[in-house]
Parts: structure tokens; C-alpha cells; sequence
């Protein structure tokens, strides 16, 4: 059986060597590099095979190790493009946990992914070579020691020049990932959506949880502030100015009742005169969706944006210079259908269709 499994999508060990920090997805650690069940040919030239996720027709979703859309697990992001990263971290909450177990439940859900995207034209698998690192070894025990591993780790991931797209995970991840991206691109636009703008100082005395990881990038001035877009605002405050902070550095501050009932399809082209052709990131909050749409999440706030806004966002950042993305705030004990989790997996999904140099036809 392993024999037939291998002749249609090869079933491989690799010899490790990756990265320090990053291990195999939770529930499949093997002592070596296990490469996991997908096309894992290596790539040695621009035309040579690219990694494929399996199709159903060949290979049932049940079967295989659970990596994002069942791609081949590497230790590595040498030759890589673009890889899923997950981060295991929610120790940065101020309301309901479990975004630890985000990168987990995202994985199981995108088994039903496909390699095509017939709506957008997009062949993300016949343009970049792609596959799953595993997950940062994140301390749970110390959040400023994790923000550590985090950077660490995507430095070694952008000097390989692979894009990742990042599986949360709390919101306190994305400021150690733009630590990493602002080394490497210096200071990146950011189109982020989410209920949150996450600019707050300081709570409990920590100027650092998933509320500041925005005010941190600021203060080290790893964001083009004139190039930041924060999408799908809304929810109670504490004070009546709670925008202020986010207009004074120039962002633009898109609130969730100027999306309702419409296309945001205007809203994004306007976008992309903003962000022009420098680096930008995508970080999206799934708390900025509904959560009818998307309950299994730690700080759900109401009259939220829908899952075809969603797509509209992203997909209006094709073309843009998309250097890394993710999606936080996954909480799957407060999930039990998984409906958030499968939405997570697809917006993903798109974001990969959405990064540069993938073929569109």
C-alpha cells in the first residue's frame, strides 16, 4: 500500500536540517524530517515539478499526515516560494483561549482544499513551489521569549526567500513576523482586518498581549504608516475617540458599518493606489468577520464583515507586492462545527492565490 501511496504522491523521509524552532505540525513530530504525503519533488529548476497537493480522485482526505492542504512537510524553507507556518501561541489573550490550537484545527480542515482557484484564475501550485514547515516551538510560559523564537524563526524563513503564510495564533505573533519583514523589506504597508485596530499601550502593566503587537511596530517603526489600512473596525470602547491613535499615525481606519450591505470591491481598489507597488503584509483578525460567520474566536464583537467581504479583500490584493500573510484568533474549543476553522483554511488559501508571480489565467 505505502508502495502504491508513493508512486502517486510521494511518501518521503528527508534528512532534516531545517531551521532551529520550527518542528513538524502538532500530532506529527517524527524524529527526522518527515516530508508527508504530496508530490515532494525538490525543486532544481524554474520548469522543474512543483509540489502538489493530492487530489481526492487518487487519494482519500482521510488519508496522510495533517499538514496544510496536505502538502509535503519540511524541516527546510531552502527552495521553497512560499510555505504555511504555524504559530501555537495564545498566551498573549485578554479574553477566551485556545488560539493554540489554531494552527492544528486549520490544517484538519483544509483537507478539502482544491489547487485551483476558478474564480480568481489562479494556479498557485503550478507557479511557486509550496509546503508546510511545521510550527514555531513557541514558550508557553513566557511571551517575550516566544516574540524571540518567532522572529528568529521567520528570519531564517525570509533569508531563504520563501513567503510565509502564517497559521495563528494570537495577534502578539504578527509583531515579532514584521520584526522579521522590516529587516529584511524595511518598513512594510499593512492592509490588517480585523473587529481590533490593536494599538492599545499597555493592559495589566504588559505592553506587550494581542490588543498592542500594532502600537509595537509603530514605536520600532517597522510599518510604512502612510501605506496601513485597518479593516472592519467596530465594537464597544472605552472612550469615545478610540480611532484617534490609528488617524494620527496615518492610517486609514475602515469601519465595519461603512462595509455593511455592500461590495467592497471600490473599497479595495482604493486600496491598491494606497499600498502601490512596495512590500506590503496581510494580517486578518477572523474576528473581523461576523461571528456568525466565525464563533470559534477569543474576543467575538457583532454586525461584523461576511465571508464574501473576506474574499473581496484579499483578492483585491492580487497584484500587489504581497511579501508574508497570516490569520489569528482561531480558537477551536469555542468551534465545534469548525465552520471557522474551514473559513480560516480558505481565506489561506486565497492569500497564497493572491502572492506574486502565481500564474493567473
Amino acid at each position: 500500500m505505502l508502495r502504491l501511496l508513493a508512486s502517486r504522491c510521494a511518501w518521503s523521509l528527508g534528512a532534516g536540517g531545517g531551521p532551529r524552532g520550527l518542528l513538524p505540525p502538532q500530532g506529527t513530530r517524527p524524529a527526522v524530517g518527515f516530508r508527508g504525503l504530496g508530490c515532494s519533488l525538490s525543486r532544481q529548476a524554474s520548469d522543474a515539478p512543483r509540489n502538489q497537493p493530492p487530489s481526492p480522485e487518487l487519494v482519500a482526505r482521510s488519508v496522510g499526515i495533517c499538514s496544510m492542504m496536505r502538502l509535503p512537510v519540511q524541516a527546510s524553507p531552502e527552495g521553497l516560494d512560499a510555505a504555511f507556518v504555524g504559530v501555537p501561541l495564545d498566551i498573549g489573550t485578554s479574553n477566551r483561549p485556545g488560539a493554540r490550537f489554531g494552527p492544528r484545527r486549520i490544517r484538519e480542515e483544509s483537507v478539502l482544499l482544491r489547487t485551483a482557484n476558478p474564480s480568481t484564475g489562479a494556479l498557485p501550485f503550478q507557479s511557486l513551489m509550496v509546503a508546510d514547515l511545521g510550527d514555531v516551538n513557541v514558550n508557553l510560559y513566557n511571551l517575550q521569549d516566544s516574540c524571540r523564537l518567532i522572529r528568529e524563526a521567520y528570519q531564517k524563513i525570509l533569508v531563504a526567500g520563501c513567503i510565509p503564510l502564517t497559521l495563528g495564533g494570537d495577534h502578539t505573533i504578527t509583531y515579532p513576523i514584521l520584526q522579521a519583514m522590516a529587516e529584511k523589506h524595511g518598513p512594510v504597508g499593512l492592509v490588517h482586518v480585523d473587529a481590533h485596530m490593536d494599538t492599545a499601550d499597555m493592559a495589566l502593566g504588559e505592553k506587550l498581549y494581542h490588543g498592542t503587537p500594532f502600537r509595537r511596530c509603530v514605536d520600532e517603526g517597522l510599518l510604512d504608516c502612510k501605506r496601513v489600512v485597518q479593516i472592519g473596525i467596530r465594537g464597544s470602547s472605552t472612550t469615545l475617540d478610540t480611532y484617534r491613535y490609528s488617524r494620527s499615525q496615518g492610517f486609514r481606519v475602515v469601519l465595519a458599518e461603512d462595509c455593511w450591505l455592500k461590495s467592497l470591491v471600490p473599497l479595495m481598489g482604493e486600496v491598491r493606489q494606497q499600498m502601490g507597488g512596495k512590500p506590503i503584509y496581510i494580517s486578518f483578525d477572523i474576528d473581523g468577520l461576523d461571528p456568525a460567520y466565525a464563533p470559534g474566536t477569543g474576543t467575538p464583537e457583532i454586525a461584523g464583515l461576511t465571508p464574501s467581504q473576506a474574499l473581496e479583500i484579499i483578492r483585491g490584493c492580487q497584484g500587489l507586492n504581497v511579501v508574508g500573510c497570516d490569520l489569528v484568533e482561531v480558537s477551536p474549543p469555542y468551534d465545534p462545527s469548525g465552520n471557522t476553522a474551514l473559513l480560516a483554511a480558505n481565506l489561506l488559501f486565497e492569500m497564497l492565490c493572491a502572492l506574486p508571480k502565481v500564474t493567473v489565467v
